[in-house]
């Protein structure tokens, strides 16, 4: 029995180091580029998915190996495997190698060298370039959204297509901006935890009221974005567009309370309902293609 518990705390850890659900949800993006760049569902989105979904996971790991010390004193990630104790440095570090091993193997046995090259990118991007710079300005998740960008067109590549397409650079385009409202609404939560651990925090240059201002202004952002995908060829279906659209639309409606400042507004909510778009947006490309 005893075993049996070491080995579910071990499966527990080693899910925890790659953050398993938001790894998952970059593969999903990588599959949605797939599709785009592709044009139909076959079983060769298999391996960009898995690929870039252990890279993830090993861009996690690495992160949390980078920020063991600043998760330790912030309350949100105190709980973290290292930080917790619950597993060495060494012990982590091997977890971080085999996910980054196994997933650019993936990639380069199955689409090829391009597609690993795209995904090594977005792992060299957030570890060596997003992290630090968190310890430098406030501003780090404006160039750290490149992170977002980089795994869907990972997809699009393997389906085929080229870094030069329009279409590939009007996708891009469309995750990388909403990377931003997603770091900054963390923000208005847990901007004070982001100080006592000596990170750069907007709410130290801004007040609560004009971090909510510039969010809206990069959630409608989004918004328009999104209504650019049509214009590249991304959907050609005019159900598809009309979707686009109104989800575009009742987004902006939802965060339009962010400009309201005696309306109460529910940061983690909103959270969640940004999350909950992108998947829409997400479901009604992929359908666009295949319906």
């Amino acid at each position: 029995m005893k075993k049996r518990n070491n080995f579910r705390e071990l499966l527990r850890i080693i899910s925890e180091l790659g953050k398993v659900r938001i790894s998952v949800a970059v593969a999903f993006t990588t599959f949605t580029g797939y599709i785009l760049s592709r044009g139909e569902f076959d079983r060769g989105f298999v391996f960009p998915f898995i690929g870039i979904f252990l890279l993830a996971c090993g861009a996690s790991a690495f992160n949390q190996l980078q920020e063991t010390e600043t998760d330790r004193i912030m309350k949100r990630t105190a709980g973290r495997p290292l930080p917790s104790g619950r597993i060495g440095k060494t012990g982590a570090f091997i977890i971080a190698l085999v996910y980054f091993i196994s997933g650019s193997l993936v990639l380069y046995f199955g689409p090829g060298l391009l597609t690993l090259l795209v995904g090594i990118s977005t792992f060299v991007w957030y570890n060596l370039i997003y992290t630090p710079l968190k310890r430098v300005t406030a501003f780090a998740a404006v160039p750290g959204s490149m992170v977002g960008a980089l795994p869907p067109l990972a997809g699009w590549v393997a389906g085929g297509g080229s870094l030069t397409d329009p279409g590939a650079l009007a996708i891009g385009f469309f995750f990388f901006m909403g990377q931003i409202p997603h770091f900054w609404l963390l923000l208005l939560k847990l901007g004070k935890q982001y100080e006592s651990a000596r990170l750069p925090s907007l709410t130290q240059l801004f007040t609560d009221e004009q971090i909510k201002r510039m969010t809206f202004v990069w959630i409608a952002a989004t918004a328009i974005s999104a209504l650019a995908l049509p214009m590249f060829g991304l959907q050609d279906k005019i159900w598809s567009i009309s979707l686009i659209i109104l989800l575009s639309a009742g987004l902006i409606a939802i965060f339009i309370p962010l400009l309201n400042r005696k309306k109460p507004f529910n940061v983690g909510k909103s959270f969640v309902l940004i999350n909950v778009y992108y998947l829409f947006i997400m479901f009604v490309m992929i359908a666009d293609k295949l319906i």
